[in-house]
């Protein structure tokens, strides 16, 4: 019964079908494949393990905003050299090639809503030299601290920094005293700031602002720290505890509040704005 049966052929190379790289991605947690629309839709979390990818400094405007509410200042401040670094690692290029990319700096800063609440918002963008804090990225935070003073309203900044820039040298390592000022003004004035850690945050940015929130809130498994867990492994010659480091290491010896899912953080930020800070502003 011929008609029953089905003639196998070799499949040739034009039978086959050419699969987009952009439809997949393969979690760094747990190794599953994930479809990439659908895990945009869970936040970038792998729905098997929790894992929480890294996303850009757009995508937590639109987590943490209210939408249509976000409007953003200081767009048009632009990174400089101002120790001629372009004769040793040719830094204006790196900036070159990052704005190329539709980057402006290694921060985004605006005001908005979240939940209603009116809030001052900075947040890191690692694509943008691994998100790392020169003269800009600080200006940017402080202007943003004294906008939030002006207004009287809360200050957040979501962190994500592998440190300081090197490249602007002493000029980088001035933000951490500048945004640390500014910090200390919100606080004598009762305004909320909260700091949000995201993977990683790292160096100069751990020790100035980042943990300097009056409320400190981290990503499941975000590396938090000032130098790299190698590095402090070979300066006192001892092993490190098994997830040292890590978010929930940092929750556990005080230093962090509380990890929070990526998905439950506006709701979390809400609650913390609405109940803990509820008679700030009386």
């Amino acid at each position: 019964m011929a008609w029953f049966r089905k003639d196998k052929k070799p499949l040739k190379a034009e039978d086959r079908r050419d699969v987009p790289t952009d439809v997949f991605d393969k979690c760094k947690g747990c190794g599953e494949i994930l479809y990439r629309e659908r895990l945009a839709q869970n936040l970038n979390v792998c729905p098997t393990c929790g894992y929480h990818l890294r996303i850009g400094a757009h995508a937590y405007i639109s987590i943490l905003m209210d939408a249509g509410s976000f409007e953003e200042f200081d767009a048009d401040l632009r990174a400089a050299d101002p120790l001629g670094f372009s004769d040793l690692k040719d830094y204006p290029t790196r900036i070159a090639a990052a704005e190329a990319k539709g980057k402006n700096e290694g921060l985004l800063s605006g005001t908005g809503t979240l939940e209603g609440i009116d809030v001052v918002l900075a947040v890191m963008d690692f694509d943008f030299i691994g998100g790392s804090m020169g003269s800009v990225v600080g200006e940017k935070i402080a202007r943003a601290g004294l906008v939030a003073l002006k207004k009287k309203i809360p200050f957040m900044i979501v962190s994500a920094s592998g440190g300081a820039r090197m490249q602007e040298g002493i000029y980088s390592l001035m933000q951490m005293a500048k945004t640390s000022t500014v910090l200390a003004r919100i606080h004598d004035e009762g305004l909320p700031f909260i700091s949000i850690l995201t993977h990683p945050t790292t160096g100069g940015v751990t020790a100035s602002y980042a943990m300097l929130g009056d409320v400190n809130l981290a990503e499941p498994g975000a590396l938090i720290g000032f130098a790299g867990p190698r590095v402090i492994e070979e300066t006192i010659k001892q092993e490190l505890p098994q997830g040292f480091q890590r978010a929930e290491f940092l929750q556990e010896h005080g230093m962090v509040d509380r990890v929070v899912d990526r998905r439950e953080l506006k709701a979390m930020v809400g609650t913390i704005l609405r109940h803990q800070f509820a008679g700030w502003s009386d």
